[in-house]
């Protein structure tokens, strides 16, 4: 038996020898121009790729039960699960092959639900419905449209669908102009669907169906500084305008939020009375906006009603960290704020009988983890919590701070700083990751892989707010609208000179990253700044501000030419192109690394392709991974994991860095 042991002993070892040293990217992965990946450095990696949280997606309709999405150990990609009560095991109710993370209960029974899917990261969501005593799956929609859930009535099961037509569908591939179709649809029999309205252009959502079924309020995007608010009615199909007035001139963002506990009126988040966006309370007769929240001064990012719309749950933005603060729906006056675990709170949900508020909380020590409050008695119970890789003791990651410098106009623009770990002396490099949007925020939170960065190689991470960023305000907003562009990565500049000054970061060792805008505004500082930046990494991003206009879904294109300019115009056009990084590629000389998904709605993968090309012609060395089955960023684990493993060998690489230095 000994002889036995050891011969399996000897085996066992030498199926170790013969394991494999590198790390291959997988079928759905193009990799060029990146170095063989050392299993070693993905094992070193792997303890920060696993961290996993909840996402309050619904509350069953009639009993105390959560509807979540997450990622189960060993899984993929997020899916929808049920919390049956606080703390107990999440039970798997979708197992798709692409993530499932937008959902929600039929509202009288709950016997089944809607869920949303789209394939390959392509965002041209289906909807589909699950029947929970089957587990059986059937297609709702009509895969030649996108189309997103918006609301059930309250009268019958009937859900309000918005629709709109996908490229693909097209002749010749693209749309002239784009109409937003509305439909009642019954899931139980979705081949009897009513079409309600078809409305112009590609911007309406968050529709709130009123009380007596009778109409809808619906938000109508322009851009991130102009919004209506419109109704539908249900009976005629018919949309009226109602804020701002119709003929106004006046420019603001206004957002429907609910019906008025009695029926007379909307409440709405809007910052027509100053910078920030506030809670107001919209009466129909009197058209008067009364304001509930001008004493905060900062933006109420969203607003949750209870179903009786007595008691509303806001989500305040103050700097980047999220707060709840509570209303009474009938006295508009605001209530004292509960005691609530740390963290930012997101993802406000009303139980639609039982009057629970959920909630989700993040911070620097944890992903999403979600409570319960019972607004009545200010009691607060924990449903879940997150988890991470063995070893790992997410209580010991660096806490973040606000930093602020002078940008080139005399402004102070500010960012998020999350530090180093303390074990590391002396100067630290710097990641300065740029948010996307433009119109986003860098914001306190979890880093989730990031923390390898900051904990395994002592790496400083800076998550800057430039000019165009959201949440200081609309006119700061507005200050990178059209010719003014290139004054937020003016802004990266004076961030650079910042970090110069620091006794405690190294500013010959900076790398710059971003996806989506956040991609553009990395190449634009590497077209900028080449002798001041170590290298730069480019996700998702735009290159040349023309041809994405050009070839970005066609319900997105004017949308988007409101914020960047209209390339119809041959001085815009000229203006764009001169300010692209694509035409500039011959400035950018330092190592270079582009990461796309093959089936991007919004930047098109050419969009890498031109830039990879440009770049390397002119022999800037430049890594490319591109994933056949991924769209706007990477949602399956499996190519997030690789891109994650190349990430970390190029951060170590141009900031000459090894673990433990």
């Amino acid at each position: 038996m000994t002889r036995f042991i050891w011969a399996i002993v000897i085996w066992l070892s030498g199926c170790a020898a013969l394991a494999p040293a590198v790390v291959e990217p997988n079928a759905n992965l193009l990799a060029q121009g990146i170095p063989p990946v050392r299993a070693a450095l993905a094992r070193q990696v792997d303890r920060y790729s696993d961290f996993r949280g909840h996402t309050l997606v619904d509350w069953h309709p009639t009993r105390a039960e959560m509807l979540v999405a997450h990622r189960r150990a060993g899984g993929n990609t997020a899916q929808l699960f049920r919390v049956a009560s606080p703390l107990a095991e999440p039970e798997q109710l979708t197992d798709q092959a692409d993530p499932v993370t937008n959902a929600s209960y039929e509202p009288r029974e709950g016997r089944y639900l809607v869920f949303a899917r789209s394939a390959g990261g392509s965002e041209a969501d289906q909807l589909y419905r699950l029947d929970l005593d089957t587990r059986q799956v059937t297609t709702l929609t009509d895969p030649s449209e996108r189309h997103a859930l918006q609301g059930w009535l309250h009268g019958r099961s009937l859900l309000l669908t918005a629709s709109l037509p996908l490229d693909r569908t097209a002749q010749g591939g693209t749309r002239a102009s784009v109409t937003t179709t509305f439909r009642l649809l019954d899931p139980l029999q979705p081949q009897a669907g009513r079409k309600l309205a078809e409305l112009p252009g590609g911007g309406w959502f968050g529709a709130v169906v009123s009380p007596d079924d009778r109409q809808v309020a619906l938000t109508r995007y322009l851009s991130a500084t102009e919004t209506q608010v419109w109704l539908l009615d249900l009976a005629s199909g018919q949309a009226t305008q109602v804020l701002p007035a119709p003929g106004s001139r006046e420019r603001a963002v206004y957002a429907a939020g609910d019906f008025m506990p009695d029926g007379a009126g909307l409440f709405v988040l809007s910052d027509r009375a100053g910078e920030f966006r506030e809670l107001m309370a919209y009466r129909f007769a009197d058209r008067q906006l009364q304001r509930m929240s001008a004493h905060i001064a900062w933006d109420v990012r969203d607003a949750e009603f209870s179903a009786d719309r007595t008691r509303i749950a806001a989500q305040v933005n103050v700097e980047g960290r999220a707060e709840l603060r509570l209303f009474d729906g009938r006295t508009l006056a605001e209530l004292p704020a509960p005691a609530l675990p740390p963290g930012s709170v997101s993802r406000l949900r009303f139980h639609r009988r039982l009057g629970m508020l959920g909630f989700a909380t993040n911070s620097t020590q944890g992903p999403n983890q979600l409570f319960a409050l019972d607004t009545a008695s200010g009691r607060v119970q924990q449903w879940t919590r997150a988890s991470a890789a063995a070893g790992v003791d997410m209580s010991t990651f660096s806490d973040q701070r606000t930093v602020r410098w002078k940008t080139f106009d005399g402004r102070t623009i500010s960012g998020v700083l999350t530090p180093a770990s303390t074990r590391f002396a002396g100067k630290r490099p710097v990641i300065v990751a740029i948010h996307g949007g433009p119109e986003a925020q860098a914001t306190q939170g979890f880093m989730g892989r990031y923390n390898y960065f900051t904990q395994e190689l002592g790496i400083t991470v800076i998550e800057p707010n430039v000019r165009g960023s959201a949440g200081f305000g609309k006119t700061f907003l507005s200050l990178d609208d059209g010719r003014l562009r290139e004054d937020s990565v003016k802004d990266i500049g004076a961030l650079l000179d910042w970090i110069t000054a620091q006794p405690d970061l190294d500013a010959s060792r900076v790398l710059v990253e971003g996806g989506s805008y956040g991609g553009y505004m990395s190449l634009a500082v590497a077209v900028h700044y080449a002798d001041r930046i170590a290298g730069s990494i480019d996700a998702v991003g735009i290159s040349n501000f023309v041809s994405f206009l050009q070839n970005t879904e066609s319900y997105r294109r004017d949308l988007r030419r409101v914020e960047y300019g209209d390339e119809r115009d041959p001085a815009m056009r000229a203006f764009l192109e001169s300010i692209s990084p694509v035409n500039h590629a011959h400035r950018i000389t330092r190592p270079l690394f582009v990461v796309q998904g093959r089936n991007d709605p919004r930047v098109p993968y050419t969009e890498a392709e031109q830039i990879v090309a440009r770049a390397r012609a002119n022999g800037t060395p430049v890594w490319y991974l591109r994933a056949e089955n991924e769209g706007h960023g990477f949602a399956r684990k499996e190519n997030a994991d690789f891109y994650f493993y190349a990430k970390a060998l190029f951060v170590q690489s141009v900031l000459r860095l090894a673990p433990g230095d």
